[in-house]
């Protein structure tokens, strides 16, 4: 069975991360390790991480891209799983993707929205895997770095994450894709904040059909 190393990468997120690390902590298979990656925080990001047992790795160089790329050269497990500081996997989460890592370099599955009235959250869900079945059909598979894991060796063959500001994870996933299997995995479900709506619906649309175009400037407020 493959050990997986948990990595989040974290700046500014002394509010939600507790969520985050609480969720990680309730896995029914527990990770190797959870590396928590302080890009640069001006909050109390790197004190909440080890307070709830976080590896805490520093990256002074800005951007996702550098701190994912941080974690996973840090990363100890055969396998790394990636989600964000705002996001809570589901208990079943690592147990789901280590069942289905045999014959394949990546693994991702479904998200949705937390924090909304119902049927918010399942309409989000059903949405983002419509998503993932018109990329699939465009030969462009999304693993979004909030639920995605791989093959440590795997990813160091691909090259490991591109420095651009956005999209980052999408970019490994493809390279990953040309290297072996990637699987999407059902049951392994990540919910994520629902924050990224607060500047509306049309935006956040929009800064994701620059996402699927492959924009790789910074989309998202830090």
């Amino acid at each position: 069975m493959p050990e997986f190393s948990v990595v989040i990468p974290a700046r500014n997120e002394a509010v939600y991360l507790p969520l985050t690390l609480r969720a990680l902590e309730r896995q029914t298979q527990a990770p190797r390790e959870v590396i928590v990656v302080d890009n640069g925080s001006r909050d109390a990001t790197a004190e909440v991480a080890r307070s709830w047992g976080a590896t805490v790795i520093e990256c002074h160089e800005r951007g996702v891209a550098r701190a994912r790329q941080t974690g996973l050269e840090a990363a100890q497990g055969d396998w790394v799983a990636s989600t964000d500081a705002d996001s809570l996997p589901a208990p079943e989460w690592l147990e789901r993707l280590n069942a289905a890592t045999v014959g394949r370099v990546a693994l991702y599955g479904p998200m949705r929205f937390s924090g909304l009235r119902r049927p918010l959250p399942q309409v989000s869900e059903a949405a983002y895997n419509l998503f993932l079945r018109l990329c699939v059909l465009a030969d462009k598979p999304n693993l979004a770095g909030a639920n995605m894991a791989y093959s440590r060796l795997a990813a160091g063959l691909a090259g490991g994450y591109p420095v651009v500001e956005a999209y980052e994870d999408i970019l490994l996933g493809q390279a990953l894709a040309r290297l072996g299997t990637v699987a999407y995995v059902p049951g392994a479900l990540v919910e994520t904040s629902a924050r990224r709506l607060e500047g509306g619906l049309i935006p956040f649309l929009w800064r994701h059909a620059q996402n699927i175009s492959g924009h790789t400037r910074g989309y998202f407020e830090e």
